[in-house]
């Protein structure tokens, strides 16, 4: 079999075909949740994974997540999809152990080892994070899918839980935004090969440094920006603390070709839908263009952590992830008291 555009299987792909945050609310509002002693109750609906806690050993983070296809290389995809679904015990503080595999496969079939690189990329990132993929999973289904459900251990018992941010903590991100067009440019085939290699660099970087640097700068919470976008997740982090927020848009770190990608529409639907949500609690500056709205509410796959670390620490927290090498350590705005959920955007 001729080699085939994984993109091209699907209609959008990675965290963009994340169902939309207002129906995920809604859906989740008529399910109470079945109380259960090893489920840590201070951990809400929206964090980025649960924390369990077993009557010995340490407590555990756990959470599943699996995307559609984001690039045409098979390994790259693998990586990517292990990375972002590792990327959820991260943000809770958590040290990635053990993971099963899902997969979904065509029923069509892949071209000659495909699979078997998709799987090997996976192990490799895992691998990485000093995860073992123990088994897993798969199905036959109409679109290609790969994904970890991943259990780790919570160093010292902390958590970067919503609930523990407060007033006048900072935010930091640690990687640029815009992988979000990227992908929907690549599946236009209009990305250029080294556009593409810095979005595939972005997506493959673990998140294992900024969680280092957060433990060691006493973080009290933080969110990873996958397929909500950058607002929407900051949203649901300031929900679970009952803060709002104001951040600076000029102080968000973009890829560098991501405006352009923006102005010549290389937008997912998800994207769209995620900047539709974010109006109704979002107040924007009159200077905020629509690029920059676009952009701050784009769909990220395997997107950095968002921290909100006490004023006292921020700069403990900059050396921290300067030393690790994060790929961003930029302060885009802080915590306030206010409306929960709400977000002003300044210029």
């Amino acid at each position: 079999m001729d080699e085939v555009r994984l993109t091209s299987l699907v209609p959008a792909g990675g965290c963009a075909r994340k169902l939309p945050a207002e129906d995920l609310a809604e859906l989740l509002a008529h399910l109470a949740p079945f109380p259960h002693p090893w489920v840590d109750p201070e951990v809400g609906p929206m964090d980025d994974a649960a924390i369990l806690c077993p009557p010995s050993g340490p407590r555990l983070v756990f959470t599943v997540d699996f995307i559609t296809p984001v690039v045409d290389d098979p390994e790259s995809f693998g990586a990517i999809a292990a990375a972002n679904a590792i990327s959820d015990v991260y943000a809770m503080g958590g040290e990635p152990q053990v993971a099963l595999a899902v997969c979904g496969v065509p029923p069509s079939g892949l071209p000659a080892g495909a699979m078997a690189r998709i799987f090997r990329g996976g192990r490799d990132k895992a691998a990485e994070a000093g995860c073992a993929i123990a088994g897993g999973h798969t199905i036959v289904d109409p679109e290609l899918k790969y994904g970890l459900a991943v259990i780790g251990t919570l160093e010292g018992g902390r958590s970067f839980a919503h609930l523990h941010a407060r007033p006048g903590d900072r935010l930091v991100l640690t990687k640029p935004l815009g992988v979000g067009v990227a992908s929907q440019a690549l599946k236009q085939q209009r990305l250029a090969p080294a556009e593409l290699a810095q979005a595939v660099t972005v997506m493959t970087t673990l998140n294992r440094g900024a969680k280092d640097a957060a433990l060691a700068a006493d973080v009290r919470a933080a969110t990873d920006v996958t397929g909500f976008g950058l607002l929407g997740h900051l949203h649901h982090l300031l929900l679970g603390a009952k803060l709002a927020a104001r951040v600076s848009a000029s102080a968000v770190p973009l890829l560098p070709f991501a405006r352009r990608l923006v102005e010549q529409d290389a937008c997912s639907g998800g994207s769209k839908r995620n900047q539709a949500a974010a109006e109704s609690w979002t107040r924007f500056a009159p200077g905020i263009d629509a690029a920059q709205r676009l952009l701050l509410s784009d769909a990220q796959t395997s997107g950095g952590l968002l921290l909100a670390v006490p004023a006292a620490a921020e700069s403990r927290l900059l050396a921290e992830l300067e030393r690790r090498g994060t790929l961003a350590r930029a302060v885009i705005g802080e915590l306030v008291s206010g409306s929960p959920g709400e977000i002003e955007v300044g210029s």
